[in-house]
């Protein structure tokens, strides 16, 4: 589906479609407070669509669920239109937005702008050099000036700004169509809000260019350790070989990246940076008559200019399958990929459709023949939608002894069946219906609402929103004869076919790492702007912190603890049985729980049972943790005594079957494998292996043995028992309390007494006594790197000092001290943090993690980077201001709701606190200095051991280069992953 599945109103009941259908989504016009706007009639965001003088759109859908506004501002410019011979360029401009203006972002720009002037200079003269000696001599002159700059810059005080106004989730995207600036802000922040952005577009400097330039080098370098954006590029490629749609990288080409020019993408920001081709997207508390003045009025200085819109070349069809192979580390996996017709196209709906057809993750055509079945590992299918085209992707990983060539096979036979008509036409209902359903709550949510929106003004200015809206009511009309029509002519030889093979890739070339010399980032400093900003006034806004003794309420069913919060928003429930017991009281209980999926009952088959939740509009789940489980069963208030008496026969009087036990086992025993091959999976291992020793919560798993040993009636007797176990019943839904416990107790029977939960298995950490270097082989470009050290055990009053910590020192916001000193000074890594963890429960201990991925080569300058840090805490006045404004505005606008409610008194409650400790923070990081947290740091990391966990290639990184921080222990994947 389209991102705007998320905005529609409330399906009541299956009767309600048809009715529904019949409702207009049209456009009209109102005017208040002086401007005229358009919208679209039965518009659930209420979303006010207004063109200003100078052409900029502004859409402004108000939500006042919280005291915030989400907010994106795109730009209808990617990387299909970037100049040929400058890929990758809208992205470096994405980045630079980040750098200021020449009020902002600078000490004294006037004695700036003479380096930068020359910078520019020089990058044009390296770009057109060929010569490598002579390219030499240009950078180290590129980087002597670069350094000189920097001492009149101010490295992300763009970030600074944002922080201090409490903004959250700072960030931009580019991609083939659009770059798209995304913040979330308090909304009494509007004024100073708007004071940035309007600053920011109006004159940015292109300030700190090597070393971001360095970042988004390594940025390349970590796509080239990723398969799925090889597979990801290479359908772009393959099924678009005539358009920038498949022969633009947004990321740019390495022989682009490495000869960059300024003024290329200075000209790019005027071509295409004006209002008429820029939207102001907002969605929150505020009023819609009074920001609209405020942003006519911080707006207005820009100049309307023609912008060219890209309107590619019809590609030709394609005839024949085009199969190719793609290499890299990871398990192997496959793609069938089609070309899709534009945004608007009755055939972009269509395939919307059958996808869902296909694989809704439910009752999907690939869901029950094949998933279920488990006749692949997995299975799936899905769109990306792009304005002049889209692309179709179905794809499937093949189970332990499957080749690719039989899972195509498999993925073939499903789209045959679908060609053939062969399934249910209620089937186009029930998939109608079930996304209505998921957009109950998805309207709620202001991010969703501007993301949806955001789309709809990329693919047409927002000029089809009234067909957006409606989406579901014309997908609701289609027939099954039109979908069978419909697939006999869009599925035909007209595919790109990728396989991807376990393999060494002979394609990779990685960006070298040039010399940098370090910037100076003058964290301490601010501009005469910033200063004007940030003593602009707030209206305060006041924090809200949940009382337990009303937030919710309190019952029993039998010898049940009912937990009840009332939703008063919609016609959804959730119910679950929410238990203190997990995989470490049976490590066979999480497998118990997938075994579930695939089992009837006496009355129903696997498959009855699914497509009966299915046309509930209802699901259920079943999901153990370590220490808590969830049975849940969620959907449509109206079916809830179906949907749990469904659940409960299932959980209650679940059959034995041993075919669907060899099956799991076998996709177990694949799945086991395939985790050996996803460098992100060795990495968690090595990081809890550093933690807890060789025994530790993430091998304690079944060895291969027990495994092979599984017997289907013993997981089905763990199913049958859980029922007998203790465990709490936590409800949101519209209906009363006294009604939900009524119905609760003829719909789920309960023991007179609890059986006792089987003692749960005990990890301990590991006291750091000396550095370590734990190390795991694994074929890549980059080296990721953490620290990891164990810490005092749980205390509520260190909340406060170490959520203030991570604010300052390296949470992962640009203005850390961390992202400061290691990517915008030193251009080590394009992603780097370090944090310290909070403990889940009181017996638990603080713990610290830090991280850089950097390319190999930087490994020798990466962690003694890192090491400066945690040694010596660097002070920076305003920095360590901002980091505290943040926090508190955060808690300020915080809003915890719905069933979060108990499952924060839950979480809370494992701590040992038996109240919202949020207020507890807030109160006390209100009155914390930098004393506190140089204080922190110096007791629990400043020369203290670290266990480094290292995941690299062993052709790039010696045990030797290792040596040097630490005794080396190479770690067998075994080991890692016990089995």
């Amino acid at each position: 589906m389209k991102l705007m599945r998320f905005l529609f109103i409330a399906l009541f009941a299956m009767s309600v479609i048809c009715a529904d259908a019949q409702k207009k989504y049209e456009w009209k016009q109102a005017s208040s407070a002086g401007y005229t706007y358009k919208y679209v009639s039965n518009d659930p965001t209420s979303a006010r669509f207004y063109t200003l003088k100078n052409g900029l759109t502004v859409i402004l859908s108000p939500n006042k669920k919280e005291p915030r506004i989400a907010v994106r501002i795109p730009v209808r410019a990617g990387s299909n239109t970037d100049p040929a011979d400058h890929t990758g360029l809208a992205h470096y401009l994405e980045h630079l937005l980040f750098k200021g203006t020449d009020k902002f972002g600078t000490q004294d720009f006037a004695k700036e702008k003479p380096l930068l002037d020359k910078i520019d200079a020089l990058y044009e003269q390296y770009n057109s050099t060929k010569d490598e000696a002579k390219r030499k001599e240009i950078y180290k002159e590129i980087d002597k000036t670069s350094g000189e700059a920097s001492k009149f810059s101010i490295a992300n005080e763009y970030d600074n700004l944002m922080a201090a106004m409490g903004s959250q989730g700072t960030n931009a995207h580019t991609w083939v169509e659009e770059t798209v600036y995304e913040e979330d802000i308090p909304s009494n922040a509007v004024d100073k809000f708007l004071a940035v952005q309007a600053e920011r577009f109006r004159n940015p400097i292109f300030r700190i260019f090597h070393t971001e330039l360095e970042a988004v080098y390594e940025e390349k370098n970590r796509t080239l350790d990723e398969d799925n954006w090889k597979l990801q590029e290479a359908s772009h490629y393959y099924l678009f070989p005539t358009s920038n749609y498949g022969q633009q990288s947004t990321i740019g080409t390495i022989e682009h990246l490495k000869n960059p020019s300024l003024k290329a993408i200075r000209d790019y920001y005027y071509k295409y940076y004006v209002p008429n081709n820029m939207a102001i997207v907002m969605s929150g508390d505020f009023d819609p008559d009074m920001l609209i003045k405020k942003i006519d009025a911080s707006f207005a200085y820009m100049k309307s200019k023609t912008v060219q819109e890209y309107n590619p070349a019809a590609e030709k069809p394609i005839v024949s399958p085009i199969v190719k192979d793609i290499y890299g580390p990871s398990a192997e996996r496959l793609q069938l990929c089609y070309r899709v017709g534009a945004a608007d196209s009755k055939e972009a709906l269509l395939v919307t459709l059958v996808s869902s057809i296909l694989s809704n993750g439910k009752a999907g055509l690939l869901d029950l023949n094949l998933n279920k079945q488990q006749k692949v590992l997995s299975a799936g299918a899905g769109k990306r939608q792009y304005k002049d085209y889209g692309v179709f992707v179905i794809n499937a990983s093949p189970k332990q002894g499957q080749t690719l060539e039989e899972a195509k096979d498999l993925l073939m036979g499903q789209i045959a069946i679908l060609k053939s008509g062969n399934f249910d036409e209620s089937l186009i209902k029930a998939i109608v219906a079930n996304y209505k359903l998921s957009e109950m709550q998805a309207l709620e949510n202001s991010g969703t609402r501007v993301d949806a929106i955001t789309d709809s003004y990329i693919k047409n200015k927002g000029t089809k929103w009234n067909d957006d809206v409606a989406e579901l009511d014309e997908m609701s009309r289609i027939t099954k004869q039109e979908v069978v029509a419909f697939a006999n002519k869009f599925f035909g030889d007209n595919y790109v076919l990728l396989y991807k093979r376990k393999g060494e890739d002979k394609n990779i070339v990685k960006v070298d790492k040039p010399s940098i010399t370090p910037v100076e980032t003058n964290a301490g400093k601010q501009s005469v702007f910033l200063k004007s900003v940030n003593d602009m006034p707030l209206t305060p806004m006041k924090p809200v912190w949940l009382d337990y003794s009303k937030d919710f309420q309190r019952a029993k069913s039998g010898n049940a603890e009912v937990m009840y919060v009332q939703n008063i928003q919609n016609a959804l429930f959730r119910l679950y049985y929410n238990y203190d017991m997990g995989s470490y009281n049976n490590k066979y209980l999480p497998l118990a729980l997938q075994y579930l999926q695939f089992l009837g009952t006496d009355k129903y088959s696997a498959e009855d049972i699914t497509k009966q939740f299915y046309g509930l509009a209802c699901s259920f789940s079943a999901n153990a943790g370590t220490e808590t489980m969830n049975l849940t069963v969620s959907g449509l208030q109206e079916n809830f005594t179906k949907a749990v008496s469904l659940f409960e026969d299932l959980l209650r009087n679940c059959k034995t079957d041993e075919t669907a036990l060899e099956g799991l086992k076998n996709r177990l025993a694949r799945s086991r494998a395939n985790n050996k091959l996803n460098k992100n999976a060795i990495m968690s291992a090595l990081r809890t292996y550093g933690t807890y020793g060789a025994k530790n919560p993430f091998n304690y798993t079944l060895s291969d043995e027990e495994l092979k040993n599984l017997k289907a009636e013993d997981l089905v007797g763990i199913l049958h028992s859980l029922p007998s176990y203790q465990h709490r019943v936590i409800y949101y839904g519209p209906t009363s309390l006294t009604t939900f416990t009524t119905s609760l107790q003829a719909l789920h029977k309960q023991p007179a007494s609890w059986t006792a939960t089987p003692a749960a298995v005990k990890f301990d950490r590991t006291v750091q006594t000396a550095n370590q270097v734990l190390f795991a082989d694994y074929k890549m470009v980059q080296s990721e790197i953490y620290w990891v050290r164990n810490l005092d055990q749980y205390n509520p009053g260190k909340e406060a000092v170490v959520s203030l910590f991570n604010n300052y020192f390296g949470a992962g916001s640009m203005g850390s001290v961390v992202f400061q000193t290691i990517r915008e000074s030193k251009a080590l890594a394009y992603s780097t943090f370090a944090i310290l963890q909070t403990p889940a429960k009181k017996e638990d201990n603080f713990g610290f993690i830090g991280y850089v991925g950097c390319q190999a080569d930087k490994f020798h300058q990466a962690i003694p980077a890192m090491n400066e840090l945690l040694t010596d805490l660097p002070e920076a006045e305003k920095t360590f201001d901002n980091a505290k404004k943040s926090l508190l505005k955060d808690y300020e606008t915080e809003r915890i709701t719905k069933d979060d409610i108990v499952f924060n008194f839950l979480a809370n409650r494992r701590k040992g606190v038996d109240h919202d400790i949020l207020k507890d923070i807030y109160a006390k990081a209100g009155g914390l200095t930098f004393a506190d947290i140089k204080k922190l740091h110096n007791e629990d990391l400043s020369k203290k051991p670290y266990v480094y966990c290292v995941v690299a290639s062993e052709q790039n990184l010696t045990m030797d280069d290792m040596k040097k921080y630490g005794d080396v222990k190479k770690v067998s994947l075994e080991a890692l992953f016990g089995y």
